[in-house]
């Protein structure tokens, strides 16, 4: 039978010259460190241990523990819930208007965790590099300015360029940017944040923003574990509102039902009277100004938080309608490869409270059978009020002679007529003193003022074509033919350089006020089978709509036009041989 002393380890068996420091048995196990000989570290362990999780559980209060004497913030109640919720939920939909400082509170809901997460990678991401870098850029110096602090915790320094950040803090934890793009595909972070979420393609999203996140964070420890109560993974959207039946309006929704059933996710939101209460941001009667100002869509979307738009019996789907936002700037002189088309749509009435007469400007391209492969919507432009006609007829002559357009649509039903007539005459610009020439019409019998006036203008005067106008523009946007500027950031509405603003930013909100007009369209079959579209909110105008639609329609009924092949053959190429000569 074996002895027992060989199951007995040497620690057990070797009484004397207990010296070989080589094996292993031999260490001493009990630690004859005293505890007066810790370092203060090690004997506060449990303490900061509990400081840890206090504070990563109430970001507020941290805060306020680092807030100095004399400026910071003081943190509203709302604000204090908006913070807690990026700290303990693994998904946020936040919605709030204009002026609340949704961005500024995202941006330490990232330092936060940057903070407490040792090694953590969180991206805030928007619809280009530069915008995000612009929005992290301006609220790391606003952290900075309140909470002084947090300047002892960046190693190093910051890394900020045009399109690109870095921040790095003693933890190791890491915050940068990234674009709703293609470019992002492959990056891997540990959190996410999604600034201005309501544009963004959920196909995109899915494909490109949501595997980001796949790879959790590991500890820093010896054993480098994964924290199962962590929220690794975490995907935040902040955004104002945007339009009902948009990608975004459904995650909402579902958002929402997850909340319910205490999925781990949270959705909050408020209109402007929140933040206003509190008394941050713009006064009540500078906001109630603006709501007598602004078109009522706007003001729902940017100040009320309201997703507006219709989702049943939609004209189109906004959704595809984003999707061909791509236009990076207007066009402020021809392209010399395109051809252009003017429209314009005419004014009911001079009162504010009527239609605004609006001109689009597009281009096209054909190919080489004769059809059209491209259009562009490249300017829009909304006539201020009480112009009269002479006056109008003088700014739609100066935009077509601008752009060199050789056709020019103008609505003539009603009193749309009397642009047709001044158009018809020679026109002189009054600021200037150019002349900007006499038009003769493409489609009437009206006489010119001028003999051989040039033939530009088409005057829609037809009746019952309007369902074919709607067919036209739904195709456009079906077809992706179509294409629109794209969306400009909160950030590049800097109205300082006016000539800039008018030029190169104008256009971009026209375009957005275009949307507004469309996604307040619904559509309707009369009993003869004909398309008509009816407002929802008849505050809304669609004077846009219909200079866009009705110059889709010209486009689609005259020019996109398939040209038959005439080729001329050689009857002897048509034998193997050739016919011989007749004598």
């Amino acid at each position: 039978m074996a002895s027992f002393s060989n199951f007995q380890s040497d620690n057990q068996k070797i009484t004397k010259n207990r010296h070989d420091t080589r094996n292993p048995d031999l260490n001493p196990t009990v630690n004859a460190q005293g505890e007066k000989e810790l370092d203060s570290f090690t004997k506060n362990l449990d303490k900061y241990i509990d400081f840890v999780s206090w504070a990563r559980w109430n970001p507020d209060l941290f805060w306020d523990l680092i807030t100095p004497e004399t400026g910071g913030i003081r943190l509203d109640l709302d604000q204090r819930v908006y913070l807690r919720a990026i700290a303990r939920f693994i998904s946020n939909y936040m919605v709030f208007p204009r002026g609340y400082g949704k961005t500024l509170l995202e941006f330490m809901g990232m330092v936060h965790s940057a903070l407490f997460f040792p090694d953590i990678e969180i991206t805030l991401t928007a619809q280009t590099r530069e915008n995000a870098a612009k929005l992290v850029d301006e609220k790391f110096r606003e952290v900075i300015k309140f909470y002084p602090l947090i300047q002892n915790e960046i190693m190093g320094k910051p890394q900020i360029s045009k399109d690109s950040v870095e921040i790095v803090f003693t933890s190791g934890g890491r915050i940068d940017v990234m674009a709703n793009a293609q470019s992002s595909k492959g990056a891997r972070r540990k959190r996410l944040n999604c600034e201005e979420s309501a544009l963004l393609n959920n196909a995109l999203f899915e494909d490109v923003l949501e595997p980001i996140v796949n790879v959790p964070r590991r500890t820093i420890g010896k054993q480098a574990l994964i924290d199962p109560e962590e929220l690794n993974g975490q995907i935040n959207f902040m955004t104002t509102s945007w339009f009902r039946g948009s990608d975004e309006f459904e995650r909402n929704i579902q958002m929402l039902d997850d909340m319910a059933e205490l999925k781990g996710k949270i959705v909050l939101g408020s209109d402007w009277q929140l933040a206003c209460t509190f008394g941050r941001g713009e006064t009540k009667s500078q906001i109630l100004d603006k709501k007598s100002k602004l078109s009522p869509t706007f003001f729902a979307m940017n100040y009320c938080s309201r997703w507006v738009g219709v989702t049943d019996n939609a004209l189109v789907d906004i959704n595809k309608v984003m999707e061909l936002r791509t236009i990076p700037r207007p066009d402020l002189k021809p392209d010399k490869n395109y051809k252009y088309l003017v429209s314009m749509d005419v004014a009911r009435s001079s009162s504010d409270a009527n239609n605004q007469s609006s001109i689009a400007v597009l281009k096209y391209k054909k190919g080489r059978k004769g059809n059209v492969t491209s259009i562009k919507l490249v300017n829009l432009i909304n006539l201020p009020n009480g112009l009269n006609f002479s006056a109008q007829t003088v700014e739609l002559k100066r935009i077509a002679n601008l752009y060199e357009a050789e056709i020019v649509v103008v609505d003539c039903n009603g009193i749309g007529s009397a642009i047709k007539d001044e158009a018809l005459k020679s026109t002189t610009d009054p600021i200037t003193g150019q002349d900007l020439g006499c038009w003769d019409t493409i489609n009437t019998d009206d006489e010119p003022e001028e003999v051989g006036a040039k033939k530009v203008l088409y005057a829609l005067t037809a009746q019952g074509i309007n369902s074919d106008i709607i067919v036209s523009f739904i195709d456009a946007i079906e077809s992706k033919k179509f294409l629109l500027l794209d969306k400009k950031s909160n950030s590049d509405y800097d109205a300082s350089d006016k000539e800039n603003f008018n030029n190169m930013i104008l256009p971009h909100i026209q375009t957005d006020l275009l949307l507004e007009e469309v996604a307040n369209l619904k559509l309707k079959m009369n009993q003869n089978g004909k398309y008509t579209v009816e407002q929802v909110t008849k505050r809304i105008n669609k004077d846009r709509y219909s200079a866009t639609a009705m110059g889709l329609w010209y486009i689609k009924e005259f020019l996109d036009k398939f040209e038959k092949e005439t080729q001329k053959y050689d009857v002897n190429k048509l034998f193997m041989f050739k016919q011989p000569k007749v004598i």
